[in-house]
């Protein structure tokens, strides 16, 4: 059984991941449990986004989202409970004024994957499509955005929503362009390719080849020093021969834990990227050191 509501809430986290807006779900409304789907708060830090899918471009401080997925259906009592929320939600922010915090301040949304037919025949006065797959529905003195994923085009800036669109074709677009902020949270999409793959929907490449290939990406982003945190040493030296692990080195360094007799002979040219002189190979060495080994030499 694929968890939905969780799989849209934790994308939704994704998208808006290093933005000015933070994304909290199932915020609990009350003391006895009234769990709202998503909520959508700015915040004062972060990059705003250039761009955002359609439905999404008029956020306010606060925005309210209930999601149905094809399995469920947005209807009237759904509505009814998304107003409950958002009053609740208001108490919740100030307990004392709920009443007079600004409207403007607040956005309410229901996105769900299958157009609405029922509702939109209860409200045919109040129910218009403002584009395609996005309607205003007029419910008392509220206004409320309905996002229908299946309708939404395929376009880049809706790549968000073809992942959860209920079409093969539109969840291998939402893969291709999706642009993952956290990419190993691509493995998020697992139970949505395996729903596929049953229905006998040949996906492009794996899961595995898909973290994979984020993976890389990511590591190549990251500075020298990142990519290394953590690796030991013999990790960190793996195929790289001689020279290359002593460049840059200087001479005390090279040589630095070697006993004497092996300070002397151990390397030849071949090995070093500079020959040492002999000076250079006894830098660093005790007078007594040099001194003791000068008189085994004598002995020899």
């Amino acid at each position: 059984m694929i968890d939905w509501h969780h799989l849209f809430g934790w994308t939704l986290m994704d998208y808006f991941t290093g933005s000015n807006y933070s994304v909290d779900l199932e915020k609990d409304l009350s003391v006895k449990p009234q769990l709202l789907d998503v909520v959508i708060i700015e915040k004062s830090t972060g990059s705003p986004l250039s761009e955002l899918p359609d439905g999404l471009e008029n956020l306010s401080k606060h925005n309210l989202l209930s999601y149905k997925s094809l399995h469920e259906t947005l209807d009237t009592l759904v509505i009814a409970e998304l107003l409950s929320h958002y009053v609740n939600y208001r108490k919740l922010l100030s307990p004392k004024a709920w009443e007079d915090l600004p409207l403007s301040d607040f956005r309410l949304y229901a996105v769900t994957t299958r157009y609405p037919r029922k509702l939109s025949q209860e409200f045919k006065n109040d129910f218009q499509e403002i584009k395609k797959g996005v309607y205003a529905l007029q419910f008392g003195n509220h206004h409320i955005q309905v996002i229908v994923l299946s309708q939404m085009p395929q376009i880049k800036k809706n790549a968000l929503w073809q992942l959860f669109c209920n079409n093969p074709d539109g969840f291998k677009f939402g893969r291709k362009y999706y642009q993952w902020r956290y990419p190993p949270a691509i493995a998020l999409l697992n139970p949505l390719i395996k729903m596929y793959g049953k229905q006998g929907v040949n996906m492009p490449y794996t899961l595995e080849e898909a973290v994979k290939e984020c993976v890389r990406d990511t590591l190549e982003s990251l500075p020298p020093a990142e990519r290394l945190r953590g690796l030991p040493p013999a990790e960190r030296l793996r195929g790289l021969p001689p020279a290359e692990r002593l460049r840059g080195l200087p001479p005390a360094e090279r040589l630095r834990g070697l006993p004497l007799s092996e300070v002397v002979q151990y390397f030849s040219p071949a090995d070093m990227v500079k020959p040492l002189s002999i000076e250079e190979r006894l830098s660093g060495l005790s007078q007594q050191d040099i001194e003791e080994y000068l008189a085994k030499l004598k002995q020899k």
